[in-house]
């Protein structure tokens, strides 16, 4: 019985190869899902690892200690324990425990001695092997007790050059805080300039996480003092830090022992939890292992969401094409029934064939599977490296079980059938109840599933995870059983009207018993195709405005503290046109936990430079509102100003009040708030010198602060301001008498007077401890443009944190880099309303593509430091690595393997079909049909069933995508606030489904032209 089996398969081998390639696509599909989640794993650590920051990919154990001897005259902290010591080591061997890292020791505390400004202090730096890390720019490099190095700025800011002498001691900051100095704590040293240096790569891992050449405003430009161990041990200091860095290698972070790594940081931290606090371990590693294992998670529900439909639809595709070949061979089992055969023999005949070529298949699938991810891991992810693993294969036996099943289930009417039923040249249609009830089991399971997913709220988990296949399939499934008809009418009346080709393809779609599940099994195809395709085309697009939008422009450059007014100027000095820079800086956080984020940009080059939302009001049109013409602020040309003012009403100690002036610098170096004396009852000129208007300022209000308890009842008139130029050319008085060109807080109320602006302080109103007068020129309220719910009581927190009114200036889809919730001002004018901005709450510029080279040195040249440098383009690569994008690979290759799947469908199904349709248009060729009739039938029957079955696929896919897209996380676990898009670009998916039409068309096409001239030659067949 074997050996006939084999005589069959080989008797029918084009059905058997192709039965067999169908079992190698559903085990294929089954193997590829794991592996390439293994492979994607891998991939997820390795991309991560390649853009970590330094501190992620070290560790540093560190411990001061006080090393200074206590004697009768040292009145320093006294020395520590013994112990101390003996845990630095403790925890330096365990760190040397630890396998693939390597290891450098440093020593180091701060000195004084070579700045003359106490407020900055050097950091004298021991640092094992660090010659061999920098260049000499001058001079050489430590040789001998006495030596230091100096940084090429710091030289050049200090005059000094190699061969110069310094003398330097340890140092420890002020104890009182309101003193921003360093103090001596030693004896102090001459040392000697050995040479000038500069860091060859200052991100290099040699360095870790030290942050050495970074720039504070407490310690000086960023450039420590290099000198021996023996010079750093000998000179006399006190507290000194000892550290030990270790950089992780390859063979420490390789993806396949991230586990262990984890681990083993664990057991090291434990460790220094045993033996005190003496010891400190600084990592970034932990954060980096989460990270991975965030990206490693998004990525899970990915590849199942289409695997399991792509098994699915291998599985119903063998079911469909074992029942297309056993028609064919309905005759073979009559007999075999009809001689009384045995059950298992007549099992066997039925059966074996099918069963044999599919096993053979899922065998060949098994290993098919693994190499098909191994190759595409290398050419998509080739940093990932490829998984050596064979793990993916224990799903392996369940998907061959599944098509073996699929053949059995597809062979149950011809194991039971009677005789009669298998001699029937029309078999039974599929409006049996069986069908019936299968169709309606599989609607309810789509509808279970989908809810299940809407209930869960997303979750891909249980049910949830199967509701794109089972919705797929339940919609094939209803849309042949609806389709089919149509057909059936159409042909009728082509028919009716002489179109007999057409006719005759049309009636042996809707009336063969298997066209109804082909139809499905092709539009279950091409939606599983145009599912893959709303996945990937989403997630691209998603990305690029994450990259875009979510930066904020093209690049951003985030600089160290830096007032508003000073950013402002700044920027506009380096792009003075206003083409490719714009200063932005972020609102200070509101009070209230409900407050939206702020944003505050120069308006001005808005349009030139920022990302922006396609839908919603252009930058153009948004600046224009958040920027309304306003009349030119009062300016005064030089730092001494006077000020002549009259009061009366006064009465000091309980209704007294100080005049202040708030002024910002022209050239943007800074603000300032500004005391000039107690207020008399009498006419009076009070004069002040303001260091920050050496160039000139602008006068952004003028305040009344009070200095009893009472109320005030008062009356103050201004005169007049007088200022001094740096030429010592005196200006004329500035008459500020229209009260039109002044902005009153309402606590007071101002007029005109013959000889000046009269504000008068009424006591029933009057209760602020300070209250303003403003120039017109400060916007009142201020306009803003609002993303997302507006802010409660028309309140934003301005630039000094403190309240601000604000005016409705538009609403914004998203404002960019911030979110969807979030609001937007001018910067300058968000600086004239604040009387003492203080610091910038992380101030940024940001740049077009069309940014000079040369702009870090541009930045660094008006004095402000560039901390982080963050680019569009460098975003968007390092989205592409991330678990989501690289898990959506997946899709492509599940709408590649849906399509081989349904054109393998179709070139089995004209292989079984060629002999009956043959015979039918032949019979009808020799009752005198004409030849052109009956090659139409059998060239274009096919083709028009993929035609049907490809337009309506497409919307079987959209509309799976439309219940169930929205539950994928594209974005990752946590998604930006951005108005990333929900439907891909109908571009891409005509274009994915012109190109499987065209696939599907010519494999149709190419199984109906020998068909074609078969039944178009002349004379009986």
């Amino acid at each position: 019985m074997i050996s006939l089996v084999f005589v069959m398969l080989w008797h029918r081998r084009g059905q058997a190869v192709t039965l067999a390639l169908l079992g190698l696509l559903a085990v294929t599909a089954a193997v590829a899902a794991p592996a390439y989640l293994i492979a994607v794993d891998r991939a997820v650590a390795a991309g991560q690892i390649a853009t970590a920051a330094p501190d992620e990919l070290g560790l540093v154990a560190s411990a001061v200690q006080n090393e200074r001897v206590a004697t009768e005259d040292d009145t320093g902290p006294p020395s520590p324990p013994e112990q101390d010591g003996l845990q630095f080591g403790d925890v330096a061997t365990a760190l040397i425990a630890l396998p693939g890292f390597t290891y450098v020791y440093s020593a180091e505390y701060w000195v004084i001695g070579i700045d003359p400004n106490p407020a900055n202090a050097g950091l004298l730096v021991y640092r094992q092997d660090v010659c061999a890390h920098l260049r000499i720019l001058t001079g050489r490099c430590l040789a001998a007790e006495g030596d230091v190095l100096l940084g090429e700025h710091t030289a050049q800011r200090l005059s000094l050059k190699a061969g110069d002498s310094v003398e330097l001691r340890s140092a420890l900051p002020s104890p009182d805080p309101k003193r921003k100095i360093w103090l001596p704590d030693g004896k102090p040293r001459r040392l000697l300039i050995a040479g000038t240096y500069r860091a060859a790569e200052p991100n290099a891992g040699y360095w870790g996480a030290r942050g050495y050449f970074t720039a504070t405003p407490e310690t000086g430009p960023g450039e420590p003092i290099f000198t021996t161990a023996v010079t750093q041990q000998t000179m006399d200091h006190g507290q000194i830090t000892l550290a030990m860095d270790g950089r992780a290698g390859p063979a420490a972070l390789n993806p396949d022992r991230l586990g262990q790594l984890r681990a083993d940081l664990q057991k090291l931290e434990q460790s220094t939890a045993d033996v005190g606090m003496a010891v400190k371990i600084d990592t970034g590693m932990t954060a980096l292992l989460d990270r991975i294992d965030v990206g490693q998670t998004s990525t899970r529900p990915l590849v199942p969401v289409l695997a399991v439909p792509l098994i699915l639809l291998a599985c119903f595709t063998i079911f469909l094409t074992v029942g297309y070949g056993l028609e064919g061979r309905q005759g073979e089992l009559a007999v075999v029934a009809l001689r009384g055969s045995r059950w298992w023999t007549r099992w066997w005949l039925a059966a074996g064939e099918s069963l044999v070529a599919v096993l053979a298949g899922a065998l060949c699938g098994c290993l098919t599977g693994q190499l098909l991810v191994d190759a595409i891991a290398a050419i998509v992810f080739p940093d990932g490296g490829v998984p050596s693993a064979w793990t993916s294969l224990r799903y392996a036996p369940l998907a061959a079980g599944a098509a073996l099943l699929s053949v059995m289930l597809a062979q149950r009417r011809q194991l039971v059938g009677s005789v009669a039923a298998l001699l029937r040249r029309n078999p039974a249609t599929a409006d049996g109840r069986w069908a019936i009830a299968g169709e309606v089991l599989a609607v309810l399971l789509a509808v279970a599933a989908s809810v299940q997913l809407v209930l869960s709220q997303g979750s891909l988990t249980g049910v949830g995870l199967f509701a794109p296949a089972i919705l797929m399939l339940a919609l094939g499934l209803l849309t042949a059983r609806a389709s089919l008809p149509l057909i059936s009418r159409y042909a009728v009346r082509a028919l009716h009207r002489g179109r007999l080709g057409v006719a005759l393809a049309g009636l042996q779609l809707a009336r063969r018993p298997g066209a109804g599940r082909l139809f499905a099994l092709l539009v279950a195809t091409v939606a599983v195709t145009g599912y893959a395709t709303c996945a990937v085309d989403t997630a691209t697009t998603g990305r690029a405005v994450e990259a875009t939008l979510g930066t904020g422009a093209a690049r951003v450059l985030t600089v160290q503290t830096a007032q508003p007014q000073q950013l402002l100027a700044a920027v506009r000095r380096i792009d003075p046109d206003g083409d490719f820079a714009m200063a932005v800086t972020r609102l200070p956080p509101g009070t209230t936990a409900d407050e939206a984020p702020g944003l505050a940009v120069d308006s001005t080059r808005l349009a030139a430079v920022a990302a922006w939302p396609g839908d919603g009001p252009g930058p153009d049109e948004v600046a224009g509102r958040l920027r309304p013409e306003l009349p030119a602020p009062p300016e005064f040309p030089g730092p001494d100003i006077a000020v002549d003012v009259a009061a009366s009403g006064l009465v000091p100690g309980t209704k007294g009040l100080r005049l202040q002036v708030s002024v910002s610098a022209l050239n943007g170096i800074g603000d300032a708030v500004i005391e000039l004396g107690e207020l008399q009852n009498r006419a009076a000129t009070y004069r002040q010198k303001i260091e920050v208007c050496q160039e000139g300022c602008r006068i952004d209000g003028i305040g009344f602060a009070r200095t009893g308890t009472s109320r005030i009842t008062a009356e103050v008139t201004l005169k007049g301001l007088r200022a001094t130029a740096p030429d010592r050319k005196v200006w004329p008085v500035t008459r500020l008498a229209d009260p039109n060109s002044w902005r009153a807080s309402p606590e007071v109320r101002v007029a005109q007077a013959p000889d000046g602006l009269r504000i008068t302080f009424d006591e029933s109103i009057s209760a602020s401890p300070l209250v303003w007068i403003k120039p017109a020129s400060t916007p009142d309220p201020i306009p803003v443009a609002v993303a997302g719910a507006r802010p409660t009581g028309d309140v934003i927190s301005g630039l000094d944190a403190k309240p601000m009114l604000t005016t409705d200036a538009g609403t914004l889809p998203v404002v960019p880099q911030v979110g969807r919730r979030a609001v937007m001002v001018d910067l300058e004018y968000a600086d004239r309303t604040t009387m003492n901005a203080g610091l910038s709450t992380t101030p940024q510029i940001w740049l077009n593509t069309t940014a000079p080279p040369d702009i870090l040195d541009r930045v660094s040249a008006e004095g402000l430091t560039v901390v982080a440098d963050v680019r569009a383009d460098r975003i968007r690569q390092r989205l592409d690595q991330q678990g989501p994008a690289l898990a959506l690979w997946f899709h492509v290759l599940t709408g590649v393997l849906a399509v081989l799947l349904g054109a393998g469908a179709l070139v089995l199904a004209a292989a079984v079909d060629r002999r009956r349709r043959v015979e039918d248009l032949s019979a009808l060729r020799n009752q005198g049909l004409r030849p052109g009739p009956a090659g139409q039938a059998m060239l274009w029957t096919y083709p028009a069933l993929v035609a049907v079955a490809v337009v309506i696929g497409l919307l079987v896919g959209a509309l799976a995508w439309l219940v169930t897209g929205w539950a994928l996380p594209l974005a990752g676990p946590n998604p930006p606030d951005l108005p990333l898009p929900a439907w891909p670009r109908i571009t891409v998916l005509l274009t994915v489904g012109a190109a499987v039409l065209l696939t599907l068309t010519a494999v149709a096409v190419a199984t109906g032209r020998n068909l074609r001239r078969r039944v178009t030659r002349r004379g009986p067949l």
